[in-house]
């Protein structure tokens, strides 16, 4: 592992959305850089109220190697990056990139199963974020609590490319987030676990919701208005003191 913190998937070529959207990686960014107040847009640091957000702890591994990736083989993660990354069927260390089964959710728990490489295409939705380099490198995972359990999935989270690029760190949650923002309280995370944003709710629990890729249209953290894709399914989210006060289907 580096000791040097592992460039976010959103500085590289790994997010490659347009420039209007912000692909909010905002947990990581408060934490890894120290940038709470670039999260928040202009406010200066005297003017901000302390977010308890700010002051959870998120877990990285910086792993640079295949065996820091075995090293999960047998834990649980949580996806951070939600309505991102694609995931297929695991047919015995092998994918069939031309068939994803979908874009894993936020929060969505991954029990790690194994760890393998594979050959990608240079275009296409096995590239959608990560880029193919000569080599994908892809943990196979089942989903605990799901309709399947014992199903077994992969995904991609790196690359080889003379050297291994590798976003574990920005894909995933290593703590349970219902136990890291266990503040929020039951009734927060019930809609959360459902998907389901509401009214009251700050940006970052909606992220939670919905998942990172949003276009902002103007106006400062907590004051503005946002379009969240929602995996296909957009939300337009009006938020005033960090408070959503209005949600808009399908624009």
């Amino acid at each position: 592992m580096t000791n040097g913190a592992k460039i976010g998937i959103g500085v590289t070529f790994v997010f490659l959305a347009a420039a209007a959207v912000r692909v909010g990686l905002i947990y990581r960014a408060n934490h890894a850089d120290d940038n709470v107040t670039t999260a928040r847009g202009n406010d200066s640091p005297t003017n901000m109220k302390v977010d308890p957000d700010d002051n959870v702890f998120l877990k990285k591994e910086h792993p640079d190697s295949i065996a820091d990736e075995k090293a999960l083989v047998g834990t649980t993660v949580w996806v951070s990056a939600g309505g991102q990354v694609y995931y297929y069927k695991d047919s015995g260390k092998h994918v069939d990139y031309a068939h994803p089964v979908g874009l894993l959710l936020q929060n969505q728990p991954m029990l790690i199963k194994e760890v393998f490489e594979q050959s990608a295409p240079k275009s296409g939705n096995a590239v959608f974020r990560i880029a193919a380099g000569k080599r994908q490198v892809l943990l196979g995972f089942t989903m605990p609590g799901s309709a399947d359990p014992k199903a077994v999935y992969a995904t991609p989270v790196g690359n080889f490319d003379g050297g291994y690029n590798l976003y574990n760190d920005d894909i995933f949650f290593y703590d349970d987030p219902h136990k890291l923002f266990d503040y929020w309280g039951p009734k927060v995370w019930a809609a959360i676990d459902k998907h389901e944003p509401q009214v009251g709710m700050s940006e970052r629990q909606v992220m939670m919701c919905v998942g990172q890729v949003q276009t902002p249209h103007g106006g400062t953290y907590g004051n503005r208005t946002i379009t969240y894709d929602n995996s296909g399914h957009p939300l337009t989210i009006d938020f005033e003191n960090n408070k959503a006060i209005k949600i808009t289907p399908g624009e």
